[in-house]
């Protein structure tokens, strides 16, 4: 009965949709006027759901088309900036759709006020993420295949629902796989036994290449039975016999609230303002960040987003050489964000926020509790004891966090956004979950340099992690420059006979070229974005400088082409000028993607940064080889930056804050 009501009333709205957008929809743009009140605010399932409709109105749409993507289009950077309430503006919608049986991807935008579809383009030569019916096309396929259930079998597997498909992105492709232009996927396969953990039991040597277009097994490596490790590495608490008391509680309670406000998507706290989103790709992204001085807010970034990712793991066995997977750009991590809980995730004081996204079949639905916002303490702000009056001045540091945590298969990652009262903006990314697996039959570690074993019959191949920052900084303004800060030893001599001094050099960086650029821990290297047309009172350009955190190099050799594909990773910094269609380091299709996509063709150019509106890209990564105290669960590793004021302010922000 209850199918057959919601089957009745999809029917109704469909034919309301049909007419509505036939004869114009006032009423759907008229229930949205209280609730989209800027250019910014997120997409309502209502607009969702009629952009959706007004595309298949205009153009023919097989029924098996995929929308990959349904997002905000943005409106042009000046508008936004020139919005004041009241002011009309306009909403569109991005739309990405893939039709399997042509294998052709489309763009769309959608004019939600005029019910038109404003730009349709096929792409061509491009392959959307990893999509939800890829993982249902592969199982059937690869389960079916006599060839992998005879290798099932010989590894004593009878029962096949005992084994779990993991569809893995193509990686780099041969020369037949780029040629062919079809859409691929790698197949790897897991015994999951009595056990729920199944990462912890890899069918090793085992490797399926599944052309999805044609439904058919594209390439079958059967390299031999490996052990399968006969541990039991469940990790609920349910599955130990011992179990450690846990601490005693500790509570964070505001018994008079939060400091932070919340009007519609726009964030208020501690002299910072800033709006922000959900993005189906890049996950939790911000917009419009300014701080109050005291006399006016003074803007500091425009749009900041994670803008990509790449994992490449370092065995050249060639069913573990082809990964490298694109969380972002393959993936969709908006897409796979988690619910959070209150108490887990983040403390009890936070607020859980809901988030809209559309499935694959361009259906609206809400997502609860994915962002999450909270205070948080963190020691010392500053402090100075005064041996004279013998009193101590302190005030101590609280930061505002805005979290969202997206599991991406076996690894699991949580992006922070931490805002500090000294106005410094921080990232943060938290690393945990599961380790990539590789079986083995070695109890003890042997002569691997590959990696270090973990358990018995359990590898722990070398790999890394990279995460780019797209940065769109807008220091007091949208005319800024780029400056290198180095500092040097000055040799001993008559300008430093005691050797001691130690002296600044800023460099500025002019074009895109030139600010392809390295950490250099030997010179303190550190990069400024500065005002290009105002200075403080000491007569300087107002600031604000990337401070680095730990970070790593790319591994792999000179020609290697994850080199090619994953050339954001290759330096820690670019700077591009603004342009409002490069958004992505790795391109806009990362998915079997040709090599030198993002932001080698950005910079290709070699634009001028002197006095423009620019664009910060920072790539920073962590190598990980991995340990036991890393089995079965990975306790949180961290890497993270910071934006800092240098210069912006004429003191210290936070020196007048009430006790």
């Amino acid at each position: 009965m209850i199918k057959r009501l919601n089957h009745f009333f999809k029917v109704v709205i469909t034919i309301f949709l049909f007419f509505t957008i036939s004869l114009g929809f006032p009423e759907i743009l008229s229930a949205q006027e209280s609730v989209i009140s800027h250019p910014l605010n997120p997409l309502t399932e209502v607009e969702i759901n009629a952009a959706v409709d007004i595309l298949k109105h205009k153009k023919q749409l097989s029924e098996t088309a995929f929308f990959p993507i349904i997002a905000l289009q943005e409106p042009d950077k000046k508008e936004v900036l020139n919005f004041t309430p009241g002011k009309p503006f306009q909403r569109q919608v991005f739309l990405v759709v893939y039709e399997r049986e042509l294998n052709k991807t489309f763009e769309g935008i959608i004019n939600l006020a005029t019910n038109s579809v404003t730009s349709w383009q096929e792409k061509t030569g491009v392959q959307p993420a990893i999509l939800p019916p890829d993982y249902e096309l592969v199982r059937e396929i690869v389960t079916s295949d006599i060839r992998w259930q005879k290798a099932i079998k010989k590894r004593g597997i009878k029962d096949f629902d005992q084994v779990q498909i993991s569809c893995w992105s193509s990686g780099i492709l041969t020369k037949e796989e780029t040629t062919a232009g079809n859409r691929i996927c790698r197949v790897l396969s897991y015994y999951r036994g009595k056990s729920w953990n199944y990462y912890a039991r890899p069918i090793e040597g085992l490797l399926v290449t599944v052309n999805l277009n044609k439904a058919e097994i594209a390439s079958f490596v059967d390299n031999g039975i490996v052990p399968i490790s006969q541990e039991n590495w469940d990790y609920d608490i349910k599955s130990f016999s011992k179990v450690s008391p846990p601490p005693k509680p500790l509570k964070i309670i505001q018994s008079d609230g939060h400091t932070f406000q919340i009007q519609g998507n726009e964030i208020t706290w501690q002299g910072w303002k800033f709006r922000y989103l959900m993005h189906p790709r890049e996950g939790l992204v911000l917009y419009q960040a300014s701080y109050n001085d005291g006399e006016k807010n003074r803007p500091v970034l425009y749009r900041a987003s994670l803008s990509e990712m790449a994992v490449p793991y370092g065995d050249t066995n060639p069913n573990w050489s082809f990964r490298n997977a694109f969380d972002v750009g393959e993936y969709n991590i908006g897409l796979l964000a988690n619910q959070m809980e209150l108490g887990q995730e983040i403390p009890e004081n936070g607020i859980l926020l809901d988030a809209v996204f559309a499935n694959g079949e361009g259906e609206a639905y809400t997502m609860p509790g994915v962002i999450g916002i909270y205070e948080q303490d963190n020691g010392v702000l500053w402090k100075h004891f005064d041996y004279s009056t013998q009193k101590n001045y302190l005030r101590r540091s609280r930061e505002l966090v805005m979290k969202m945590t997206t599991a991406v298969d076996n690894y699991d990652y949580s992006i922070n956004w931490i805002f500090h009262q000294d106005g410094t903006l921080e990232v943060q990314n938290e690393l945990t979950g599961i380790v990539l697996a590789q079986g083995t039959a070695a109890t003890k570690q042997e002569n691997n340099h590959f990696g270090r074993l973990i358990s018995k019959n359990i590898f722990g191949v070398n790999h890394q992690h990279f995460f780019n920052y797209r940065l769109d900084l807008d220091v007091d303004g949208q005319s800024n420059s780029v400056m290198e800060m180095n500092v040097q030893s000055l040799p001993m001599g008559d300008k430093n006979p005691l050797g001691n001094a130690i002296t600044v050099e800023d460099t500025s960086l002019k074009t895109e070229k030139d600010a392809v650029r390295d950490l250099d821990i030997k010179h303190s290297r550190e990069w400024m974005i500065t005002s290009a047309d105002k200075h403080n009172s000491l007569g300087v350009a107002p600031a604000y400088m990337l401070m680095a955190g730990g970070n790593t190099i790319m591994y792999a050799g000179e020609g290697a082409k994850i080199r090619e594909k994953a050339a954001f990773a290759t330096h820690h910094l670019w700077v591009t000028k603004y342009k409002p269609g490069e958004m992505y380091a790795g391109g806009d299709y990362p998915n079997q993607t040709k090599m030198g996509e993002g932001l080698p063709k950005y910079i290709a150019d070699n634009e001028s940064l002197q006095n423009e509106d620019i664009v910060v890209w920072y790539t920073m990564g962590m190598t990980h080889v991995p340990r036991p105290e890393d089995w079965p669960v990975m306790p949180r590793h961290q890497v993270g930056f910071k934006l800092m004021p240098r210069g912006f302010f004429s003191r210290n922000p936070a020196i007048n804050l009430g006790e």
